[in-house]
This record gives structure tokens, sequence and C-alpha cells, in this order.
């Protein structure tokens, strides 16, 4: 990536981080306080998204075809996805400024098709899985609670149901049909910027192309990396709500982990539908009290995960602006 570019996000992280501390949603006293009750388990918290990350790294590499020993390394990619999810949580909108920073630092390196058909592929498969993960909380729930079910509860469900399957039909018609042209055919009709887009898809025309019979190959031929990318995925979610469970434990809640997973579910439904909130601020934190009200916790309980996870955003999200400027790409020394 030329310095210019990296330079650019770089001081997009920065000024990013530095409004977000200053919209911060809590104050310091509650900061303090959700400090020194955690103690010891703000590291463990804080650890672990590293095997987290590692399996989205496993993943983006399964959809690249990347073998042992070949470049990029896996510690090269670990890097770009904590750096890209750091730049997504500070994005308005998302997806804006992570998934370009990734494909502009990988191209030197396995070509500009490649690059951007494994990380819009990967952003899919991100994507995805979390429409797969909200149906699978909403079977969690039935076979849960079935008991609690009243008339609010029946319509919530069923809409989120109907909007998962939506969804995940989709991502199916995407994979076999592809979906840059489409999203940029779509685009080029949009007010201000859609006569960019078109001379855009005119010089760009065949890369484009190519692009999206990458993702069409990937779910038409490489069956094995397409659902070995998506378990991956999937698995790296199960796992983040083991956050979940140990704040709420440490809060002394009588909870189960699959009472995490289906706050972890539901809170982020909820707040993606805001997402185009930078780290989508105040809606995460009276989305995830709503959750823990609902199956019985406490309000004030998701008060504190909230606020517990929030510091643990700020704290990747530093290392991964931080890491852009210490690792540099194989050709960031030409500029080239």
């Amino acid at each position: 990536m030329k310095l210019k570019a990296r330079d650019f996000f770089f001081l997009l992280g920065v000024a990013s981080i530095v409004w977000m501390l200053l919209t911060f949603p809590f104050s310091w006293l509650e900061v303090r306080k959700g400090l020194l009750r955690a103690g010891m388990w703000i590291p463990v918290i804080i650890g672990l998204w590293l095997p987290v990350y590692a399996l989205n790294t496993w993943a983006w590499r399964t959809i690249l075809g990347t073998k042992r020993g070949e470049k990029p390394s896996f510690w090269r990619m670990y890097q770009l996805i904590v750096t890209g999810f750091a730049l997504n949580y500070v994005t308005p909108v998302g997806l804006l400024g992570g998934e370009p920073y990734r494909i502009m630092e990988l191209k030197s390196e396995v070509g500009t098709v490649r690059a951007s058909s494994s990380t819009i592929l990967h952003s899919m498969m991100h994507i995805f899985s979390h429409f797969c993960f909200w149906c699978f909380s909403i079977a969690l729930f039935l076979a849960l609670y079935f008991s609690r079910l009243n008339e609010v509860l029946i319509v919530v469900l069923m809409s989120g149901g109907v909007f998962c399957l939506v969804g995940i039909g989709f991502f199916l018609l995407s994979y076999r049909h592809g979906l840059a042209v489409r999203v940029l055919r779509w685009a080029s009709h949009l007010p201000f910027i859609g006569r960019r887009v078109k001379n855009f898809m005119q010089v760009n025309g065949e890369k484009i192309a190519m692009v999206d019979a990458e993702i069409c190959n990937l779910h038409t031929h490489r069956p094995l990396a397409f659902y070995g990318s998506l378990i991956l995925e999937f698995v790296a979610r199960m796992l983040s709500c083991v956050e979940i469970f140990l704040i709420l434990r440490i809060m002394d809640a009588q909870v189960s982990y699959w009472d995490a997973v289906l706050i972890h579910a539901f809170s982020s439904l909820l707040s993606n539908l805001v997402f185009f909130i930078p780290m989508q601020l105040g809606a995460r934190e009276g989305s995830m009290a709503m959750c823990t009200s609902a199956l019985r916790i406490g309000a004030s309980q998701g008060v504190f995960l909230g606020l517990i996870i929030r510091l643990r955003e700020i704290v990747w999200i530093v290392l991964g602006i931080a890491a852009m400027r210490i690792i540099a790409s194989p050709s960031s020394g030409s500029g080239k």
C-alpha cells in the first residue's frame, strides 16, 4: 500500500478513537467502578479475542486458498483482520474502512483481483454467519424458553426469523450469481456518486467481472472451502459468547452459557439495526439492558455488560490502529 493511503487510514483511525473517547456513553466514575469490579478478569476478557480473531483469520485464509509457508503469512493476515475490524468499528456504516484497507495492503502480494475477491468473500461470509447465528439463536430460545412465549415475543421471533431467512437467501443468491456487478449497478443510480461509479465500472469492468467469477467459484467449485470458512466464522461467534458469560458471572448472575449466546445474538441484532452509528454508541448498551431484562437477569447487569465490552473494544481498536503503523506491508517501502 502507498504510504499516503496508509497515513489516511491511520489518521482516520486516530481521529475516530479520539471522537469515540469524547462521546463515550459512560462516566469515568462508572468506568473506574467497572474496572475494579472486573479486576483480574479484564486481561482474560481481552485475551479471549486472540483465538476469536485467529478463527476469523483462518476463515479468510481458507477462502484465499493460502497454504502453510505461502505468502501472505498467517500472522500478516491476522494483523490485517485486527486492523480491518478496528477500522470497521470506528467507521460509520461499517465496511467503509476495514475492507478497502485489507484489499490495498494485500494486493501487492496476491494481486488486485484475488485480494478484492477474497476480502469481499470473507466479509460476506462474516455477515452470512451472523444470519445463521441469529437463526440458531431463535431456535435455541424456543428450545429453552418456549413456556415464556407471549404475543409480543411470538411477533418478534417470527419477524426476526423472516428477516434472517431473507438475508440467508440473499447471500446464497449472491454466492451463485455474484455480487460486485449488482452492487455497483445499484450504486450507479445513486445521487452524487452515481457518475463516479459508472466511470469506475467502465474502466475496471473486466476486473469487476473477475471478482464476481471468484465469488461464484467459491460456492460452486470449492464447497469444502465455502463450508469450512462458514463453520470457522460460526465457531468464532460462539466463542465470543464466552465473554458475555464471564462478565455476567463476575456479577454473580445465575446464567448459563446458552443464556450468553441468546444475549449476544439478540443484542447484536438490535444494535446492527443502527449500523450507521460508529461503534453503535448507546444502542449496544441499550440492547444489552433489554436482553438481560427479557431473560430476567436485570437491566443494571446489562449496562455493566455493555461497559466491559465497550472497554474491550477500545483496547482492540487501539491495538489494531497501532499495528497498522508498526507493521508495514512488504511493499510499503517502495511506495508503489
